[in-house]
């Protein structure tokens, strides 16, 4: 049967008439289906076809591991959709959706690294590309970005947001919706995002995956809420529940706060998360269950509560009609969500022309395209946080030099790519060894030594490889491992060792109690370290690690994340110089895993006192076997030049209501190379009606400059910085003396006192 068709360039009037229209034919079973999300793999099985072609699923995601999606290409892809759209009585087409966290084929780093750039340009390119190679196979839905702010390197899935930041993680959402869905939904290259989990995942008690949170109120808007609230405000067209029970209520049951934040926007429940409330002991809004048939009294709540469609929950499907039957949820809730699917599909433009996405053509010049992949390597370079460079031992020079390149992940093109990497190729990536041979030059002897594995723990290797054989060990004795790594190591001018994670030793349910080295690493550290030759450290991660012992003992650290596919020569061009580090830390990192939680902004407290006026007392009050300060600050990071702070000035010490202040310093590049310094403004309320943070970041810019140069950055603060949710009077600002902090990281600001007035 024909599909429906509607004009390319509607307003909301004309959409809304077009849905109502579609709506009057539905029958209840097709609108029932049009809020189910199932599972698929390529080619189609008989029993998904049957039930597209019986209008009984509303869109499909990417099957488990492995998943075809991309890998059968936009043709094999398009069959499903052409089952929907000429093969349905309605002919409505299907969201086709996938997990694209970073990139897709051509896989970029990490999100978590990408928020190290501090650059929004690099994240929305990263977007962007994702969403060309996506949509060129036939995906129109991607389950990203995910904004969970994220406080607990324990939890896995840091590695998937934009780190602990509100501020930052909100540039970092409003980047990443405008790279996926483009200026205009309707386009063939852009994908609809989805943004996730809504709310408070990253809080999960412990750092335990799925676990529970609790917080304040103000907590929650001040911290949590804000990137969603940004990816919503820049447009995105769907948002994804958390499996968590967030002050006691699981988020697929959270009326309140869905209504309140996500009202209008097309919402999907997370993987199987309807059922998952039946192990949280959820009932109705009255505590009762069908204890027959629980699964009945979830659907029924997670529908009137607003979420839209049922990812893999068979909830929606089997329960819901019975629950009309029964007046336990109305036409009108069944209505809205359906309405919100049917929105999605006439915004993405699938009504118009429901193949566009599918090209052939398209996907062949797109996926791993030269402009790609440099794009991928300039974001690769810039994720990297230079956390260390003891006597200038970076760059490397390229005259006559010995390398060892030592450790597990240095010829390793599978955990390259990180997590959530799945339609990644590891025969598209470049190692960090092939990329210090490609980037050496004829003076530089490169010798290389594996030295130990990943992991010698069985269990976790299995956990590492649940996706696939991601690590394989050499089966050598440890001892073995080390002896040929020391013998390499002691005839080399520098080494080079690359160690850190699987990848799939972050992500989902990869959360960590220790989060040092793997311990076979860390020995072949210590060996290394005993031969006397200077050491680079290249760490591969998707958290911040405890490296206390490795700060002490190495002159230099480099922190290289999952970088993805073209990592490897990014890392080289950092370690010969031939591109600067600018990254910067997008998390606190903490000494010891019992710091955890540590942030920088935390509260102000009585005690301890003042680290810098008395660092002892400081210590012993907070902890008996060592400092409370963290490893790492929030926002630090190192480049191969050095850069001064001076001359910080406001225009008006005293600002009244609505005024605007302007808050700037001068930064001059000290050193003899050129740089690129990310100057960060923080702002203190160091007296208010409720116990304040410390600081909050209020901006930041990412600025060149040549050796020499100096150059004044200039930021506007406004009422808007000021404000904070109070317990009973909700947002708002108070009157009084503000402190506005100009620095290089969150411990290193020069500040300036402004008061400001309600009235003058």
């Amino acid at each position: 049967m024909a599909i429906p068709t509607i004009p390319a360039n509607t307003d909301d009037a004309a959409t809304t008439s077009f849905v109502d229209g579609l709506m009057a034919r539905l029958s209840l079973a097709e609108k029932l289906g049009q809020l189910n999300l199932l599972t698929a793999s390529l080619p189609i099985g008989k029993e998904r076809a049957d039930e597209i072609r019986a209008g009984r699923v509303g869109g499909l995601l990417g099957g488990l591991f492995p998943c075809s999606f991309g890998v059968g290409g936009p043709r094999a892809l398009r069959e499903v959709q052409e089952i929907a759209v000429h093969e349905s009585r309605l002919g409505i087409p299907l969201l086709l959706a996938y997990d694209v966290i970073h990139g897709h084929q051509t896989v970029f780093p990490i999100p978590l690294a990408l928020s190290c750039a501090w650059d929004m340009a690099v994240v929305e390119t990263a977007a962007r590309w994702a969403a060309r190679e996506a949509s060129a196979q036939g995906l129109n839905w991607v389950f990203s970005p995910m904004v969970d702010i994220g406080r607990d390197p324990r939890w896995g899935r840091i590695a998937e947001g934009p780190g602990e930041d509100p501020y930052l993680g909100a540039c970092v959402a409003r980047a990443m919706v405008k790279g996926l869905q483009g200026d205009d939904l309707r386009q063939p290259d852009t994908v609809m995002a989805c943004v996730k989990h809504f709310v408070g995942y990253g809080a999960a008690e412990g750092g335990r995956d799925y676990n529970n949170a609790d917080m304040s109120p103000a907590r929650l808007r001040e911290v949590y809420l804000p990137p969603f609230q940004a990816a919503v405000a820049a447009g995105a067209g769907s948002a994804m529940l958390s499996f968590l029970a967030l002050n006691g209520m699981p988020s697929h049951a959270d009326a309140a706060l869905i209504e309140e934040c996500l009202g209008g926007l097309l919402t999907v429940s997370d993987f199987d998360g309807i059922p998952e409330m039946i192990a949280h002991g959820l009932g109705d809004e009255e505590g009762r269950i069908d204890e027959a048939d629980p699964l009945q009294t979830l659907a029924e709540r997670s529908l009137r509560a607003g979420v839209h469609m049922d990812m893999m929950g068979h909830a929606y499907a089997t329960r819901l009609e019975a629950a009309l039957a029964a007046g336990r949820v109305t036409q009108a809730h069944i209505d809205a969500a359906c309405r919100a699917v049917l929105r999605a599909k006439v915004r993405l433009g699938l009504f118009d022309d429901p193949f566009a996405r599918f090209d052939e053509a398209r996907a062949a010049r797109t996926v791993h395209a030269p402009e790609a992949r440099a794009a991928a390597r300039a974001a690769a370079a810039q994720s990297c946080v230079l956390l260390q460079n003891k006597g200038d031992l970076l760059p490397l020079p390229r005259q006559t030099l010995n390398l060892a390149v030592i450790g597990p992940l240095a010829d390793d093109t599978a955990n390259i790519l990180g997590p959530w990497s799945f339609q990644g190729d590891p025969g598209t990536a470049v190692s960090v060894l092939e990329g210090i041979r490609q980037a050496a030059g004829p003076g530089v002897r490169v010798a290389h030594a594996r030295g130990a594995n990943i992991t010698d723990d069985p269990r976790m290797l299995e956990l590492a490889n649940f996706a696939g054989p991601r690590v394989v060990n050499d089966p050598r004795p440890p001892e073995t491992l080390i002896a040929e790594a020391v013998a390499v190591a002691s005839a080399a001018d520098v080494v080079v060792a690359v160690m850190g994670e699987a990848s799939e030793m972050s992500g989902e349910a990869a959360s960590r109690q220790d989060l040092g080295l793997p311990g076979g690493q860390r020995r072949l550290l210590e060996a290394l370290h005993d031969t006397g030759t200077p050491i680079v450290l290249v760490v591969m991660n998707g958290r911040p690690l405890t490296l206390s012992w490795e700060t002490d003992h190495l002159p230099a650290l480099l922190v290289a994340w999952f970088g993805g596919c073209e990592a490897g020569a990014a890392i080289a061009e950092l370690l010969f110089g031939d591109r600067a580090p600018s990254g910067r830390l997008s998390t606190t990192w903490p000494r010891q895993v019992g710091q955890i939680p540590l942030s920088y902004d935390h509260a102000s407290t009585g005690r301890p006192g003042d680290p810098k006026a008395d660092p002892g007392k400081y210590s012993t009050r907070c902890y008996l076997d060592g400092p409370s300060t963290p490893l790492f600050p929030f926002g630090f990071g190192l480049g191969y030049t050095t850069f001064a702070y001076d001359d910080l000035a406001v225009d008006k010490a005293t600002a009244v209501g609505a005024d605007t202040v302007m808050v700037s310093v001068r930064v001059t590049n000290t050193g003899s190379r050129a740089g690129q310094e990310t100057v960060q403004l923080y702002v203190g309320d160091p007296v208010a009606s409720v116990v304040r943070p410390v600081r909050r970041l209020r901006g930041f810019q990412k600025i060149p400059l040549e050796p020499g140069e100096a150059r004044r950055v200039s930021f506007e603060v406004t009422t808007r910085d000021l404000e904070f949710f109070h317990p009973t009077r909700g947002w708002g600002w108070e009157a009084g003396a503000f402190l506005l902090g100009i620095g290089p990281h969150a411990e290193a600001t020069q500040t300036v006192r402004v008061d400001w007035r309600k009235e003058a």
